[in-house]
């Protein structure tokens, strides 16, 4: 019998050849931090994790993340680290009133995916750049059930090439987009949270009516979906709304900070913002009236206070 084809014997790789995963180290493991980490070791990403409250990072050891005592400690061979943290003023401080920045090796990229003002960010990069170190803001939209699911809105700004080094931890986050320069994410973040937070008022404010005139505002919630008035707002929110469910996912005080942030930017850009103005006083007073740790869809709260409704 003729002897068949040959068959290629295929050498091993090199292990040397073979390509590590990237070292990642992400700081701030609260709500959003903790389902971030949770998704970027599942992904085979090498996570070492610092959190204030050491407990809330030893929470995610099970998950395949090392556990750092300091972040000096965490970024150490970081190649990528990230920032989620709970304002600018927080990331200020611990980059460079606790000398984190000096401690990041040269070459590295911070990704700041916390909610800050535009302007912190830029200064942040700046300074940053001065010590070898790139910089992108990218701040996110989807709130817990979007970090979980890894369906995170990703506003980058920044060098396109650092954009491009950040898209294996970008990639089971969500979608990111590269929105421009640095402060460009933030700024879109603002955009994002004036429209969440204004249509919240919307959507709150109009069920409120309906119900007051005796419609049931579960049907009309049901009713306005698929129409002009549909939205991400009126799904979520509108369902929360209806079922009186105010448990924090994003809290009033969040939501707060980031309309001031909003009204900050746009005095500087000398821009008129009058209906952010208005909601920022309305989320204020919702805070003043006992519900500064409700979900922020809890504005119907302070509505139905207004209009003696329960």
């Amino acid at each position: 019998m003729a002897p068949g084809p040959a068959v290629p014997i295929l050498a091993r790789p090199d292990p040397a050849l073979e390509c590590s995963p990237m070292k990642l180290a992400l700081l701030g493991t609260g709500l959003m931090g903790a389902p971030m980490t949770r998704r970027l070791c599942a992904a085979g990403l090498d996570v070492t994790v610092w959190n204030r409250t050491r407990a809330k990072a030893e929470a995610l050891a099970s998950a395949g993340a090392r556990v750092a005592d300091t972040p000096d400690a965490a970024v150490r061979t970081a190649e990528l680290v990230i920032t989620m943290l709970e304002h600018g003023d927080i990331v200020e401080e611990l980059l460079f009133a606790h000398g984190l920045a000096d401690a990041l090796p040269r070459g590295a990229l911070l990704v700041d995916m916390s909610s800050i003002r535009p302007a912190q960010a830029r200064a942040h990069a700046a300074a940053l750049a001065e010590r070898g170190v790139a910089h992108l803001d990218a701040p996110v939209s989807g709130g817990t059930v979007g970090a979980e699911a890894g369906t995170l809105a990703i506003m980058a700004g920044g060098e396109a090439a650092d954009f491009e080094r950040a898209r294996p931890a970008f990639a089971p986050l969500g979608r990111a987009t590269h929105v421009g320069p640095h402060g460009a994410g933030q700024l879109a973040k603002l955009a994002n949270q004036m429209i969440v937070g204004i249509t919240i008022g919307a959507v709150a404010e109009a069920l409120l009516l309906a119900e007051r005139g005796g419609a049931d505002p579960a049907k009309v919630r049901e009713a306005l979906r698929g129409g002009f008035a549909d939205s991400r707002i009126l799904e979520v929110h509108g369902q929360r709304m209806v079922e009186r469910d105010f448990a924090k996912r994003a809290a009033i005080t969040v939501q707060i900070k980031d309309l001031r942030n909003a009204l900050t930017t746009g005095a500087e850009l000398g821009f008129d913002a009058p209906i952010t103005q208005l909601f920022e006083q309305l989320y204020r007073s919702a805070a003043d009236h006992g519900w500064a740790d409700a979900d922020h869809a809890g504005l119907w709260l302070e509505l139905a206070r207004r209009n003696g409704m329960k």
